[in-house]
């Protein structure tokens, strides 16, 4: 089964008798038949025809409304799959399922990390590196003997701060200047950059979350609260390096984001502008249609990644017993 992702703006999805066609000024961009469809994705300023959705629903295929950053502004549902049927399960978790999820989170969020920078040490052969993939294969250790959730987020602080203390010797254009991670607000363009990327990844996992019937706010390694859906937090860590640090990364050292025409600076922080966001949108959604090799005889798309951990996260619900297995690189 496949996901329909409508990545491109202006596009027309269509239905013909048992097919879905997804045109863009009549050019024929993709088509899916209707039986291969698990749910259909929709970014931006796009459309379905009524014909379409009523197909979709007729076939118990979800469809997603998003804006182009991955914002989800709702969904459209056949009655047949109901809603929540899955948070009495997620509340029965108890105190040590949650805990060694929340520590193989903890692990695949560090372990990606120090890939990646083991990969630039490749290249850069930098002792700044050197000790701060050293330093993760401790925290690591730490990581899996940790008792309480709170040492854990205390070894992921500690992580992520060893991480990007050396991410900044990553960045070859002297005009990129990276001393450690800004959040609230960003403080120069590379900060801009990992908190617009990390957002756009968050909301998008929060509506896949949202479409596989499980409770956002029922969580593992963060705390949950009416305004913090912390399931798309839990997520997000074992994706933050792979997807969008190795994307700024290319960005920043292929010089196609540019430090002073991309971002504009206000209420005390630095932000894409418009240009900024158009062209980081651009090259984020590329990067995400890509395939990847996830198995030796399979290749996916990154965005398919998403949806493969959410249901790993959904199966993990209904058996805890086979645990939480998180993506990791390698």
């Amino acid at each position: 089964m496949k996901t329909l992702y409508v990545s491109q703006q202006g596009c027309y999805v269509k239905l013909d008798q048992e097919t879905l066609k997804v045109e863009k000024k009549r050019q024929l961009l993709a088509e899916i038949q209707l039986p291969l469809i698990e749910q259909v994705l929709i970014f931006g300023k796009s459309q379905m025809t009524t014909q379409a959705i009523r197909a979709c629903l007729w076939r118990n295929i979800p469809i997603v409304y998003l804006s182009r950053m991955g914002y989800c502004y709702g969904r459209i549902m056949s009655l047949k799959r109901g809603y929540r049927h899955l948070t009495r399960y997620q509340q029965q978790l108890d105190f040590s399922q949650r805990l060694l999820t929340a520590r193989e989170l903890v692990k695949a969020k560090l372990k990606n990390c120090r890939v990646i920078l083991q990969r630039q040490q490749r290249r850069l052969q930098s002792d700044k590196l050197l000790f701060a993939i050293d330093s993760l294969n401790y925290l690591i250790e730490q990581a899996n003997l940790a008792e309480t959730i709170e040492r854990l987020m205390g070894f992921e602080g500690v992580g992520a701060s060893t991480y990007f203390s050396a991410f900044g010797d990553c960045l070859t254009p002297s005009e990129f200047i990276f001393l450690a991670r800004s959040r609230r607000p960003p403080g120069n363009p590379v900060n801009a950059m990992l908190s617009f990327g990390y957002q756009v990844l968050w909301n998008h996992l929060l509506a896949l979350i949202e479409l596989q019937g499980l409770d956002p706010y029922q969580a593992c390694l963060h705390q949950g609260s009416e305004r913090h859906a912390a399931l798309a937090s839990d997520l997000i860590e074992e994706f933050r390096a792979p997807m969008v640090d190795s994307l700024v990364l290319y960005l920043v050292n292929r010089r196609i984001m540019n430090a002073d025409d991309d971002f504009e600076y206000h209420d005390g922080g630095c932000y894409l502008n418009n240009t900024g966001r158009k062209k980081y949108l651009k090259h984020f959604v590329q990067r995400m249609e890509e395939t990847v090799q996830t198995t030796p005889d399979e290749k996916q798309p990154r965005w398919d990644l998403l949806m493969q951990q959410v249901k790993r996260y959904k199966a993990f619900v209904y058996s805890p017993a086979y645990g939480y297995q998180p993506y990791l690189i390698r």
